[in-house]
């Protein structure tokens, strides 16, 4: 536990430091009682814990000059948004709903959706979950998807051991047919790993187990099932994508603790002398720190060998994010489809999302003049004369791995040859606006090794005072999610300062499981005292 209730003593400066001063060489030292690192979700978290706390002296530092790391949103040349892969507003935290309705206050800062969502398959959309709505399918696929889940059932009966990986929990759950037909080809395409090298711990909530009596029910009947998961409905931000939750959220905290851009990039952690070194040569010592970047590359910049061998057994996908502005009406066929999947092999991408659906403001207006860039089957429009909207948009996803390459330099040709190919658009649609960004680490992969590692990893830096936290920070994709990361900052600071134990890390299917309301931004105290000054 940290304790910050205490006196510093100011040393008297030597002589050689008084001339260094004066000759301008100098740099800069910062002490603080927790550093955090990284203005992403985890290390915004961090900080609004901190603040509320008022108690030890902080700062955060980012490389970036815009906060929300993984969590942030560009926007093209043509006014065309989209975000760093699919993020939708759900959430198991009271704390979380708290702090960003304070950064976004008004009702007309949220947008709330009811998610449309569908699988590409034969030809056909499928309701999500796939496997909850085999009745969608050809006879012979129905056939063949049933057969698979009896038998699966029946195994399931007589087993005594464990999944050993997400390979047979598949098998073990849905059986060869769905395994076949959707989850092996999908989620390699996700994940960018086989199956058979992915444990299956991380599961929970991320994965609908289907109930054979209702599935076959359903195929009988010919009916849907839907609305499985704890995204079903889900909230979005009116303006500025989900970045502009992260950039509210950020201003809420005192600016004089946060330094963003070059001067915050981190070039050097010195562990044992509790020191990181940014970017301007400014030397920031801390008693406490708080990581958010990606743990492997936090123990190269400490120097530190043989924690660095150990971070090689951790593995992880690149994401590339893809958006596609298009001029017209929305289609028809599109409708108010929300995010849709595709395990097939006629497209690269693994997800496109309908990012104009969630916001009119994450696109141009309609009086807004573009002009046409390429049509969709990659020939040259007639004309280049900047003509009106409306307009509307698709984003796509494409994983990267050693096990998965791809071919980046026609990735943007062939993610739209794949959305023809795919029929959400037709060869002469007009695309007005392009865009393509790699993310390097998009995925932490919940691989066989996984926990190997970060049951070591984790517990020695801790050793060192240092509590490596967020997506990659602490490596877990089972609690990913914004809430998740948001929640493991504050957790982390709440352990620093009185020892409570962190949820959200150690016991994701508990979190997972629950509304967790225990916390609040403004607690009874703190609302109590508020009255009584109003």
């Amino acid at each position: 536990m940290l304790n910050y209730a205490r006196q510093t003593l100011k040393r008297v400066p030597s002589f050689q430091e008084l001339l260094q001063g004066a000759m301008g060489s100098a740099k800069e030292e910062i002490s603080v009682d927790v550093l955090v690192i990284g203005a992403g979700p985890t290390g915004l978290g961090a900080a609004k814990r901190l603040n509320q706390i008022n108690g030890p002296s902080w700062l955060i530092v980012d490389a970036n000059e815009t906060p929300g790391g993984l969590a942030s949103t560009d926007t093209t040349p043509e006014g065309f948004l989209y975000d760093v892969g699919g993020h939708v507003i759900f959430s198991h935290y009271k704390y979380f709903d708290d702090c960003i309705d304070e950064a976004l206050p008004n009702d007309d800062d949220w947008f709330t959706h009811e998610r449309v969502s569908y699988v590409r398959c034969k030809g056909l959309w499928v309701p999500y979950p796939f496997q909850n709505n085999i009745s969608m399918l050809p006879k012979d696929d129905q056939a063949k998807c049933l057969d698979g889940m009896i038998d699966a059932a029946l195994e399931a009966r007589v087993a005594n051991t464990k999944p050993q990986d997400f390979d047979q929990w598949i098998l073990r759950t849905m059986g060869s047919g769905i395994a076949d037909l959707f989850m092996r080809p999908y989620n390699y395409k996700v994940w960018a790993v086989p199956t058979t090298k992915m444990q299956c711990a991380w599961l929970g909530e991320r994965v609908a187990a289907p109930d054979v009596k209702k599935v076959l029910f359903n195929v009988i009947h010919n009916k849907t099932a839907g609305n499985w998961g704890p995204n079903n409905i889900f909230r979005f931000p009116a303006r500025d994508g989900t970045g502009g939750i992260w950039i509210a959220v950020a201003k809420t905290l005192p600016e004089k603790k946060t330094r963003f851009g070059d001067h915050g990039k981190v070039t050097k952690v010195d562990a044992k002398g509790k020191s990181v070194t940014l970017g301007d040569g400014t030397v920031v010592k801390y008693n406490k720190l708080v990581n958010t970047m990606a743990v492997d590359s936090l123990v190269r910049l400490m120097g530190d060998k043989e924690l660095t061998d150990l971070s090689k057994g951790l593995f992880y996908s690149t994401t590339h994010v893809i958006g596609v502005g298009i001029r017209g009406e929305r289609p028809e066929r599109i409708g108010d489809k929300c995010w849709l999947y595709f395990p097939e092999d006629d497209c690269p991408f693994y997800r496109a999302t309908i990012f104009s659906n969630y916001s009119p403001y994450n696109q141009p207006q309609k009086d807004e003049k573009l002009a046409t860039q390429q049509l969709a089957d990659g020939s040259k429009p007639k004309s280049n004369e900047p003509k009106e909207g409306p307009y509307w948009s698709i984003m796509l996803e494409v994983s990267e791995s050693s096990m998965k390459p791809v071919d980046v330099k026609n990735i943007l040709k062939d993610s739209i040859q794949g959305l023809v190919n795919t029929e959400m658009l037709k060869p002469g649609d007009e695309i007005v606006s392009t865009y393509h960004r790699a993310f390097d680490h998009g995925y932490p992969t919940p691989s066989l090794e996984r926990e190997g590692v970060l049951t070591k990893l984790l517990p020695a830096l801790q050793d060192q005072d240092i509590w490596s936290r967020g997506r990659f920070g602490s490596w877990r994709y089972e609690v990913g999610n914004q809430d998740h990361s948001f929640m493991l900052g504050v957790e982390a600071v709440d352990n620093i300062v009185n020892g409570a134990v962190e949820l959200t890390l150690n016991y994701p299917d508990f979190v997972n499981g629950r509304r967790n309301t225990e916390r609040r931004l403004i607690d009874g105290a703190q609302a109590f005292a508020q009255k009584i000054v109003d």
